[in-house]
């Protein structure tokens, strides 16, 4: 594939939370601070992982780019207004601001313990209120920025396994950011989400693989779900994030933007 990312972002200031990966591999948070970087950003990358956030680091500082970590817990007030202060003592603004962070947790409402669904809404859904808390008055005194959520297809459909908070995460995502774009549209800060479907990354092979009998298994049944016939990787997110953070998407807002092969145009359960 030929890229062509090159100076979409120049001269732009990305947080992306989230930036490491869960396991090897590439993951959306990852695949993302790489690519933007390669866009012209400067990358301030937070992960609770200060070694995973350092490892997407290096990748950027070895291509040329500029990147610095800071490590935080995204449910954490504390640490979040840190990281905005992080990012304005090393770069001066923030001009986009990317929510990656998720976690994945089987169970409906009566399997699902009470810990499990705090833990999921905390890290899924509070992190970004907490997120754009400390960010958007930045964004407000510079009368410009846009942001980047992680949504998912499972707000709006049932992916075979039942995942009540998750799902329910997701869906708070997309009404949250769709508020906050309406918000504040008159005063140049743009947000929008992204959807990924059912993608190949990290974050699923180890917590699903069990539930399909085995790693190779749950991707054989995973690619055949999609209508293309494979699922989507960490890069089909990262392009379609980076479309929305960039200037050609400045009259794109409250908008959600699925990354799923066609599978929630189906009327086939998965």
């Amino acid at each position: 594939m030929t890229d062509t990312s090159a100076g979409r972002l120049a001269g732009k200031v990305a947080i992306v939370v989230g930036a490491g990966s869960s396991g090897e591999g590439w993951g959306n948070g990852k695949a993302t601070a790489v690519l933007f970087a390669r866009s012209g950003a400067r990358i301030l990358a937070v992960d609770r992982d200060e070694r995973a956030a350092a490892e997407t680091c290096d990748i950027i500082r070895s291509e040329g780019g500029t990147c610095e970590t800071a490590q935080a817990d995204v449910s954490s007030s504390a640490d979040i207004a840190a990281m905005v202060e992080a990012c304005l003592a090393q770069f001066g603004r923030i001009d986009i601001l990317h929510n990656n962070v998720g976690i994945s947790e089987t169970g409906g409402p009566v399997e699902a313990s009470e810990e499990s669904w705090n833990r999921v809404i905390a890290i899924n859904q509070t992190s970004i209120f907490l997120t754009c808390k400390h960010v958007l008055p930045v964004m407000e005194r510079q009368r410009s920025g846009a942001i980047v959520n992680v949504a998912s297809i499972a707000a709006s459909r049932y992916i075979g396994f039942p995942y009540a908070a998750y799902s329910a995460s997701k869906a708070a995502i997309v009404g949250l950011t769709r508020n906050i774009a309406l918000q504040y549209a008159p005063l140049g800060i743009r947000a929008n989400c992204v959807s990924p479907g059912l993608m190949n990354t990290p974050m699923i092979r180890k917590p699903l693989a069990a539930s399909y009998g085995g790693e190779d298994e749950m991707i054989a049944r995973r690619d055949a779900q999609c209508p293309m016939g494979h699922m989507g990787d960490a890069w089909d997110t990262a392009h379609a994030a980076l479309f929305l953070a960039s200037d050609e998407a400045r009259y794109i807002t409250a908008q959600e933007l699925v990354v799923d092969g066609g599978l929630t145009a189906t009327c086939v359960s998965p």
